[in-house]
């Protein structure tokens, strides 16, 4: 196991990509943390006087058309955006893990029904479900949790089927069967373990689409709404000041592209490192 670990990490300190994406991925979660904590000024204070000032000793970023402190919005943006992907892809894994092994499992018309309810849940996107909910329910951030989390659980479904389906064809498993093994056991002991890789691999990767769908939800008004911060409705609120203050757009739209593209990264650099066929040397 040590040997393992060390060769593991010594292959994750040669992947340039994998080292971008986890020191990007680091600082997401610590400003997120930090932002509990602490924050320059409290989000939501609202100052008019202050309105659309340049970056200073004061205001490292400036501040926005309402006078709020740019550096503390995108803090708890950040914080926002990390509960929503966590809760997000918590949802589709849990559920779509569990719907993917049972259609594994059982095959026959289980896998056929459980596999046609995956497609006709891809025919409902994020952004559609999300304006479904909301219809129903109202815009908020439970809300593009939800449609999030609902829109990730046939992606899951169908991965660790497609990687279940494959175990259950070894050796192993079948001596376990041959052994008076049922199969939920066999799941649990022999399935589950040798599956977790894409499944980690297309959570991180899950992760980094959670956040890019939370900030497009946000500008569109049916994500988180005010006062709490978002990096999305900042995108929103910066177009009206674009030839006032074109940098209003520029750090939360920043904020966005570095996150996302940490946690690709991350993902990619994952898929190479738990993939032996794939892994990279140098």
């Amino acid at each position: 196991m040590t040997a393992a670990l060390s060769s593991f990490a010594g292959r994750a300190r040669r992947s340039p990509g994998f080292v971008c994406g986890a020191v990007l991925g680091a600082a997401l979660v610590c400003i997120a943390l930090l932002s509990l904590l602490w924050t320059p000024w409290p989000p939501e204070q609202i100052d008019i006087a202050a309105r659309l000032q340049p970056p200073s000793a004061l205001h490292w970023f400036g501040t926005d058309s309402l006078g709020r402190d740019i550096v503390s919005q995108l803090m708890a943006g950040a914080r926002n955006s990390l509960a929503v992907g966590v809760v997000a892809v918590a949802i589709g894994l849990v559920t779509g893990v569990a719907l993917g092994c049972l259609a594994a499992a059982r095959r026959g018309w289980v896998d056929d029904a459980l596999m046609r309810a995956a497609d006709v849940a891809f025919a409902f996107p994020a952004l559609l479900s999300a304006i479904l909910l909301a219809a129903i329910h109202g815009p908020g951030l439970a809300t593009s949790v939800l449609a999030i989390g609902l829109f990730n659980v046939p992606v899951f479904a169908r991965i660790t089927r497609g990687a279940a389906r494959s175990v259950w064809a070894r050796e192993y498993v079948l001596a376990a069967r041959a052994a008076g093994k049922g199969g939920w056991r066999i799941t649990v002991d022999h399935v589950l373990p040798n599956v977790a890789a894409p499944i980690v691999v297309q959570a991180t990767i899950a992760f980094a689409t959670a956040i890019l769908a939370e900030a497009a939800l946000s500008y569109l008004g049916l994500g988180t709404q005010p006062p709490q911060a978002s990096w999305g409705r900042m995108l929103n609120e910066a177009q009206t000041q674009w030839f006032q203050a074109p940098m209003q757009a520029v750090y939360p739209g920043a904020a966005i592209m570095l996150a996302v593209l940490g946690l690709n990264l991350l993902g990619d650099g994952l898929r190479d490192l738990l993939d032996p066929r794939s892994a990279r040397t140098n």
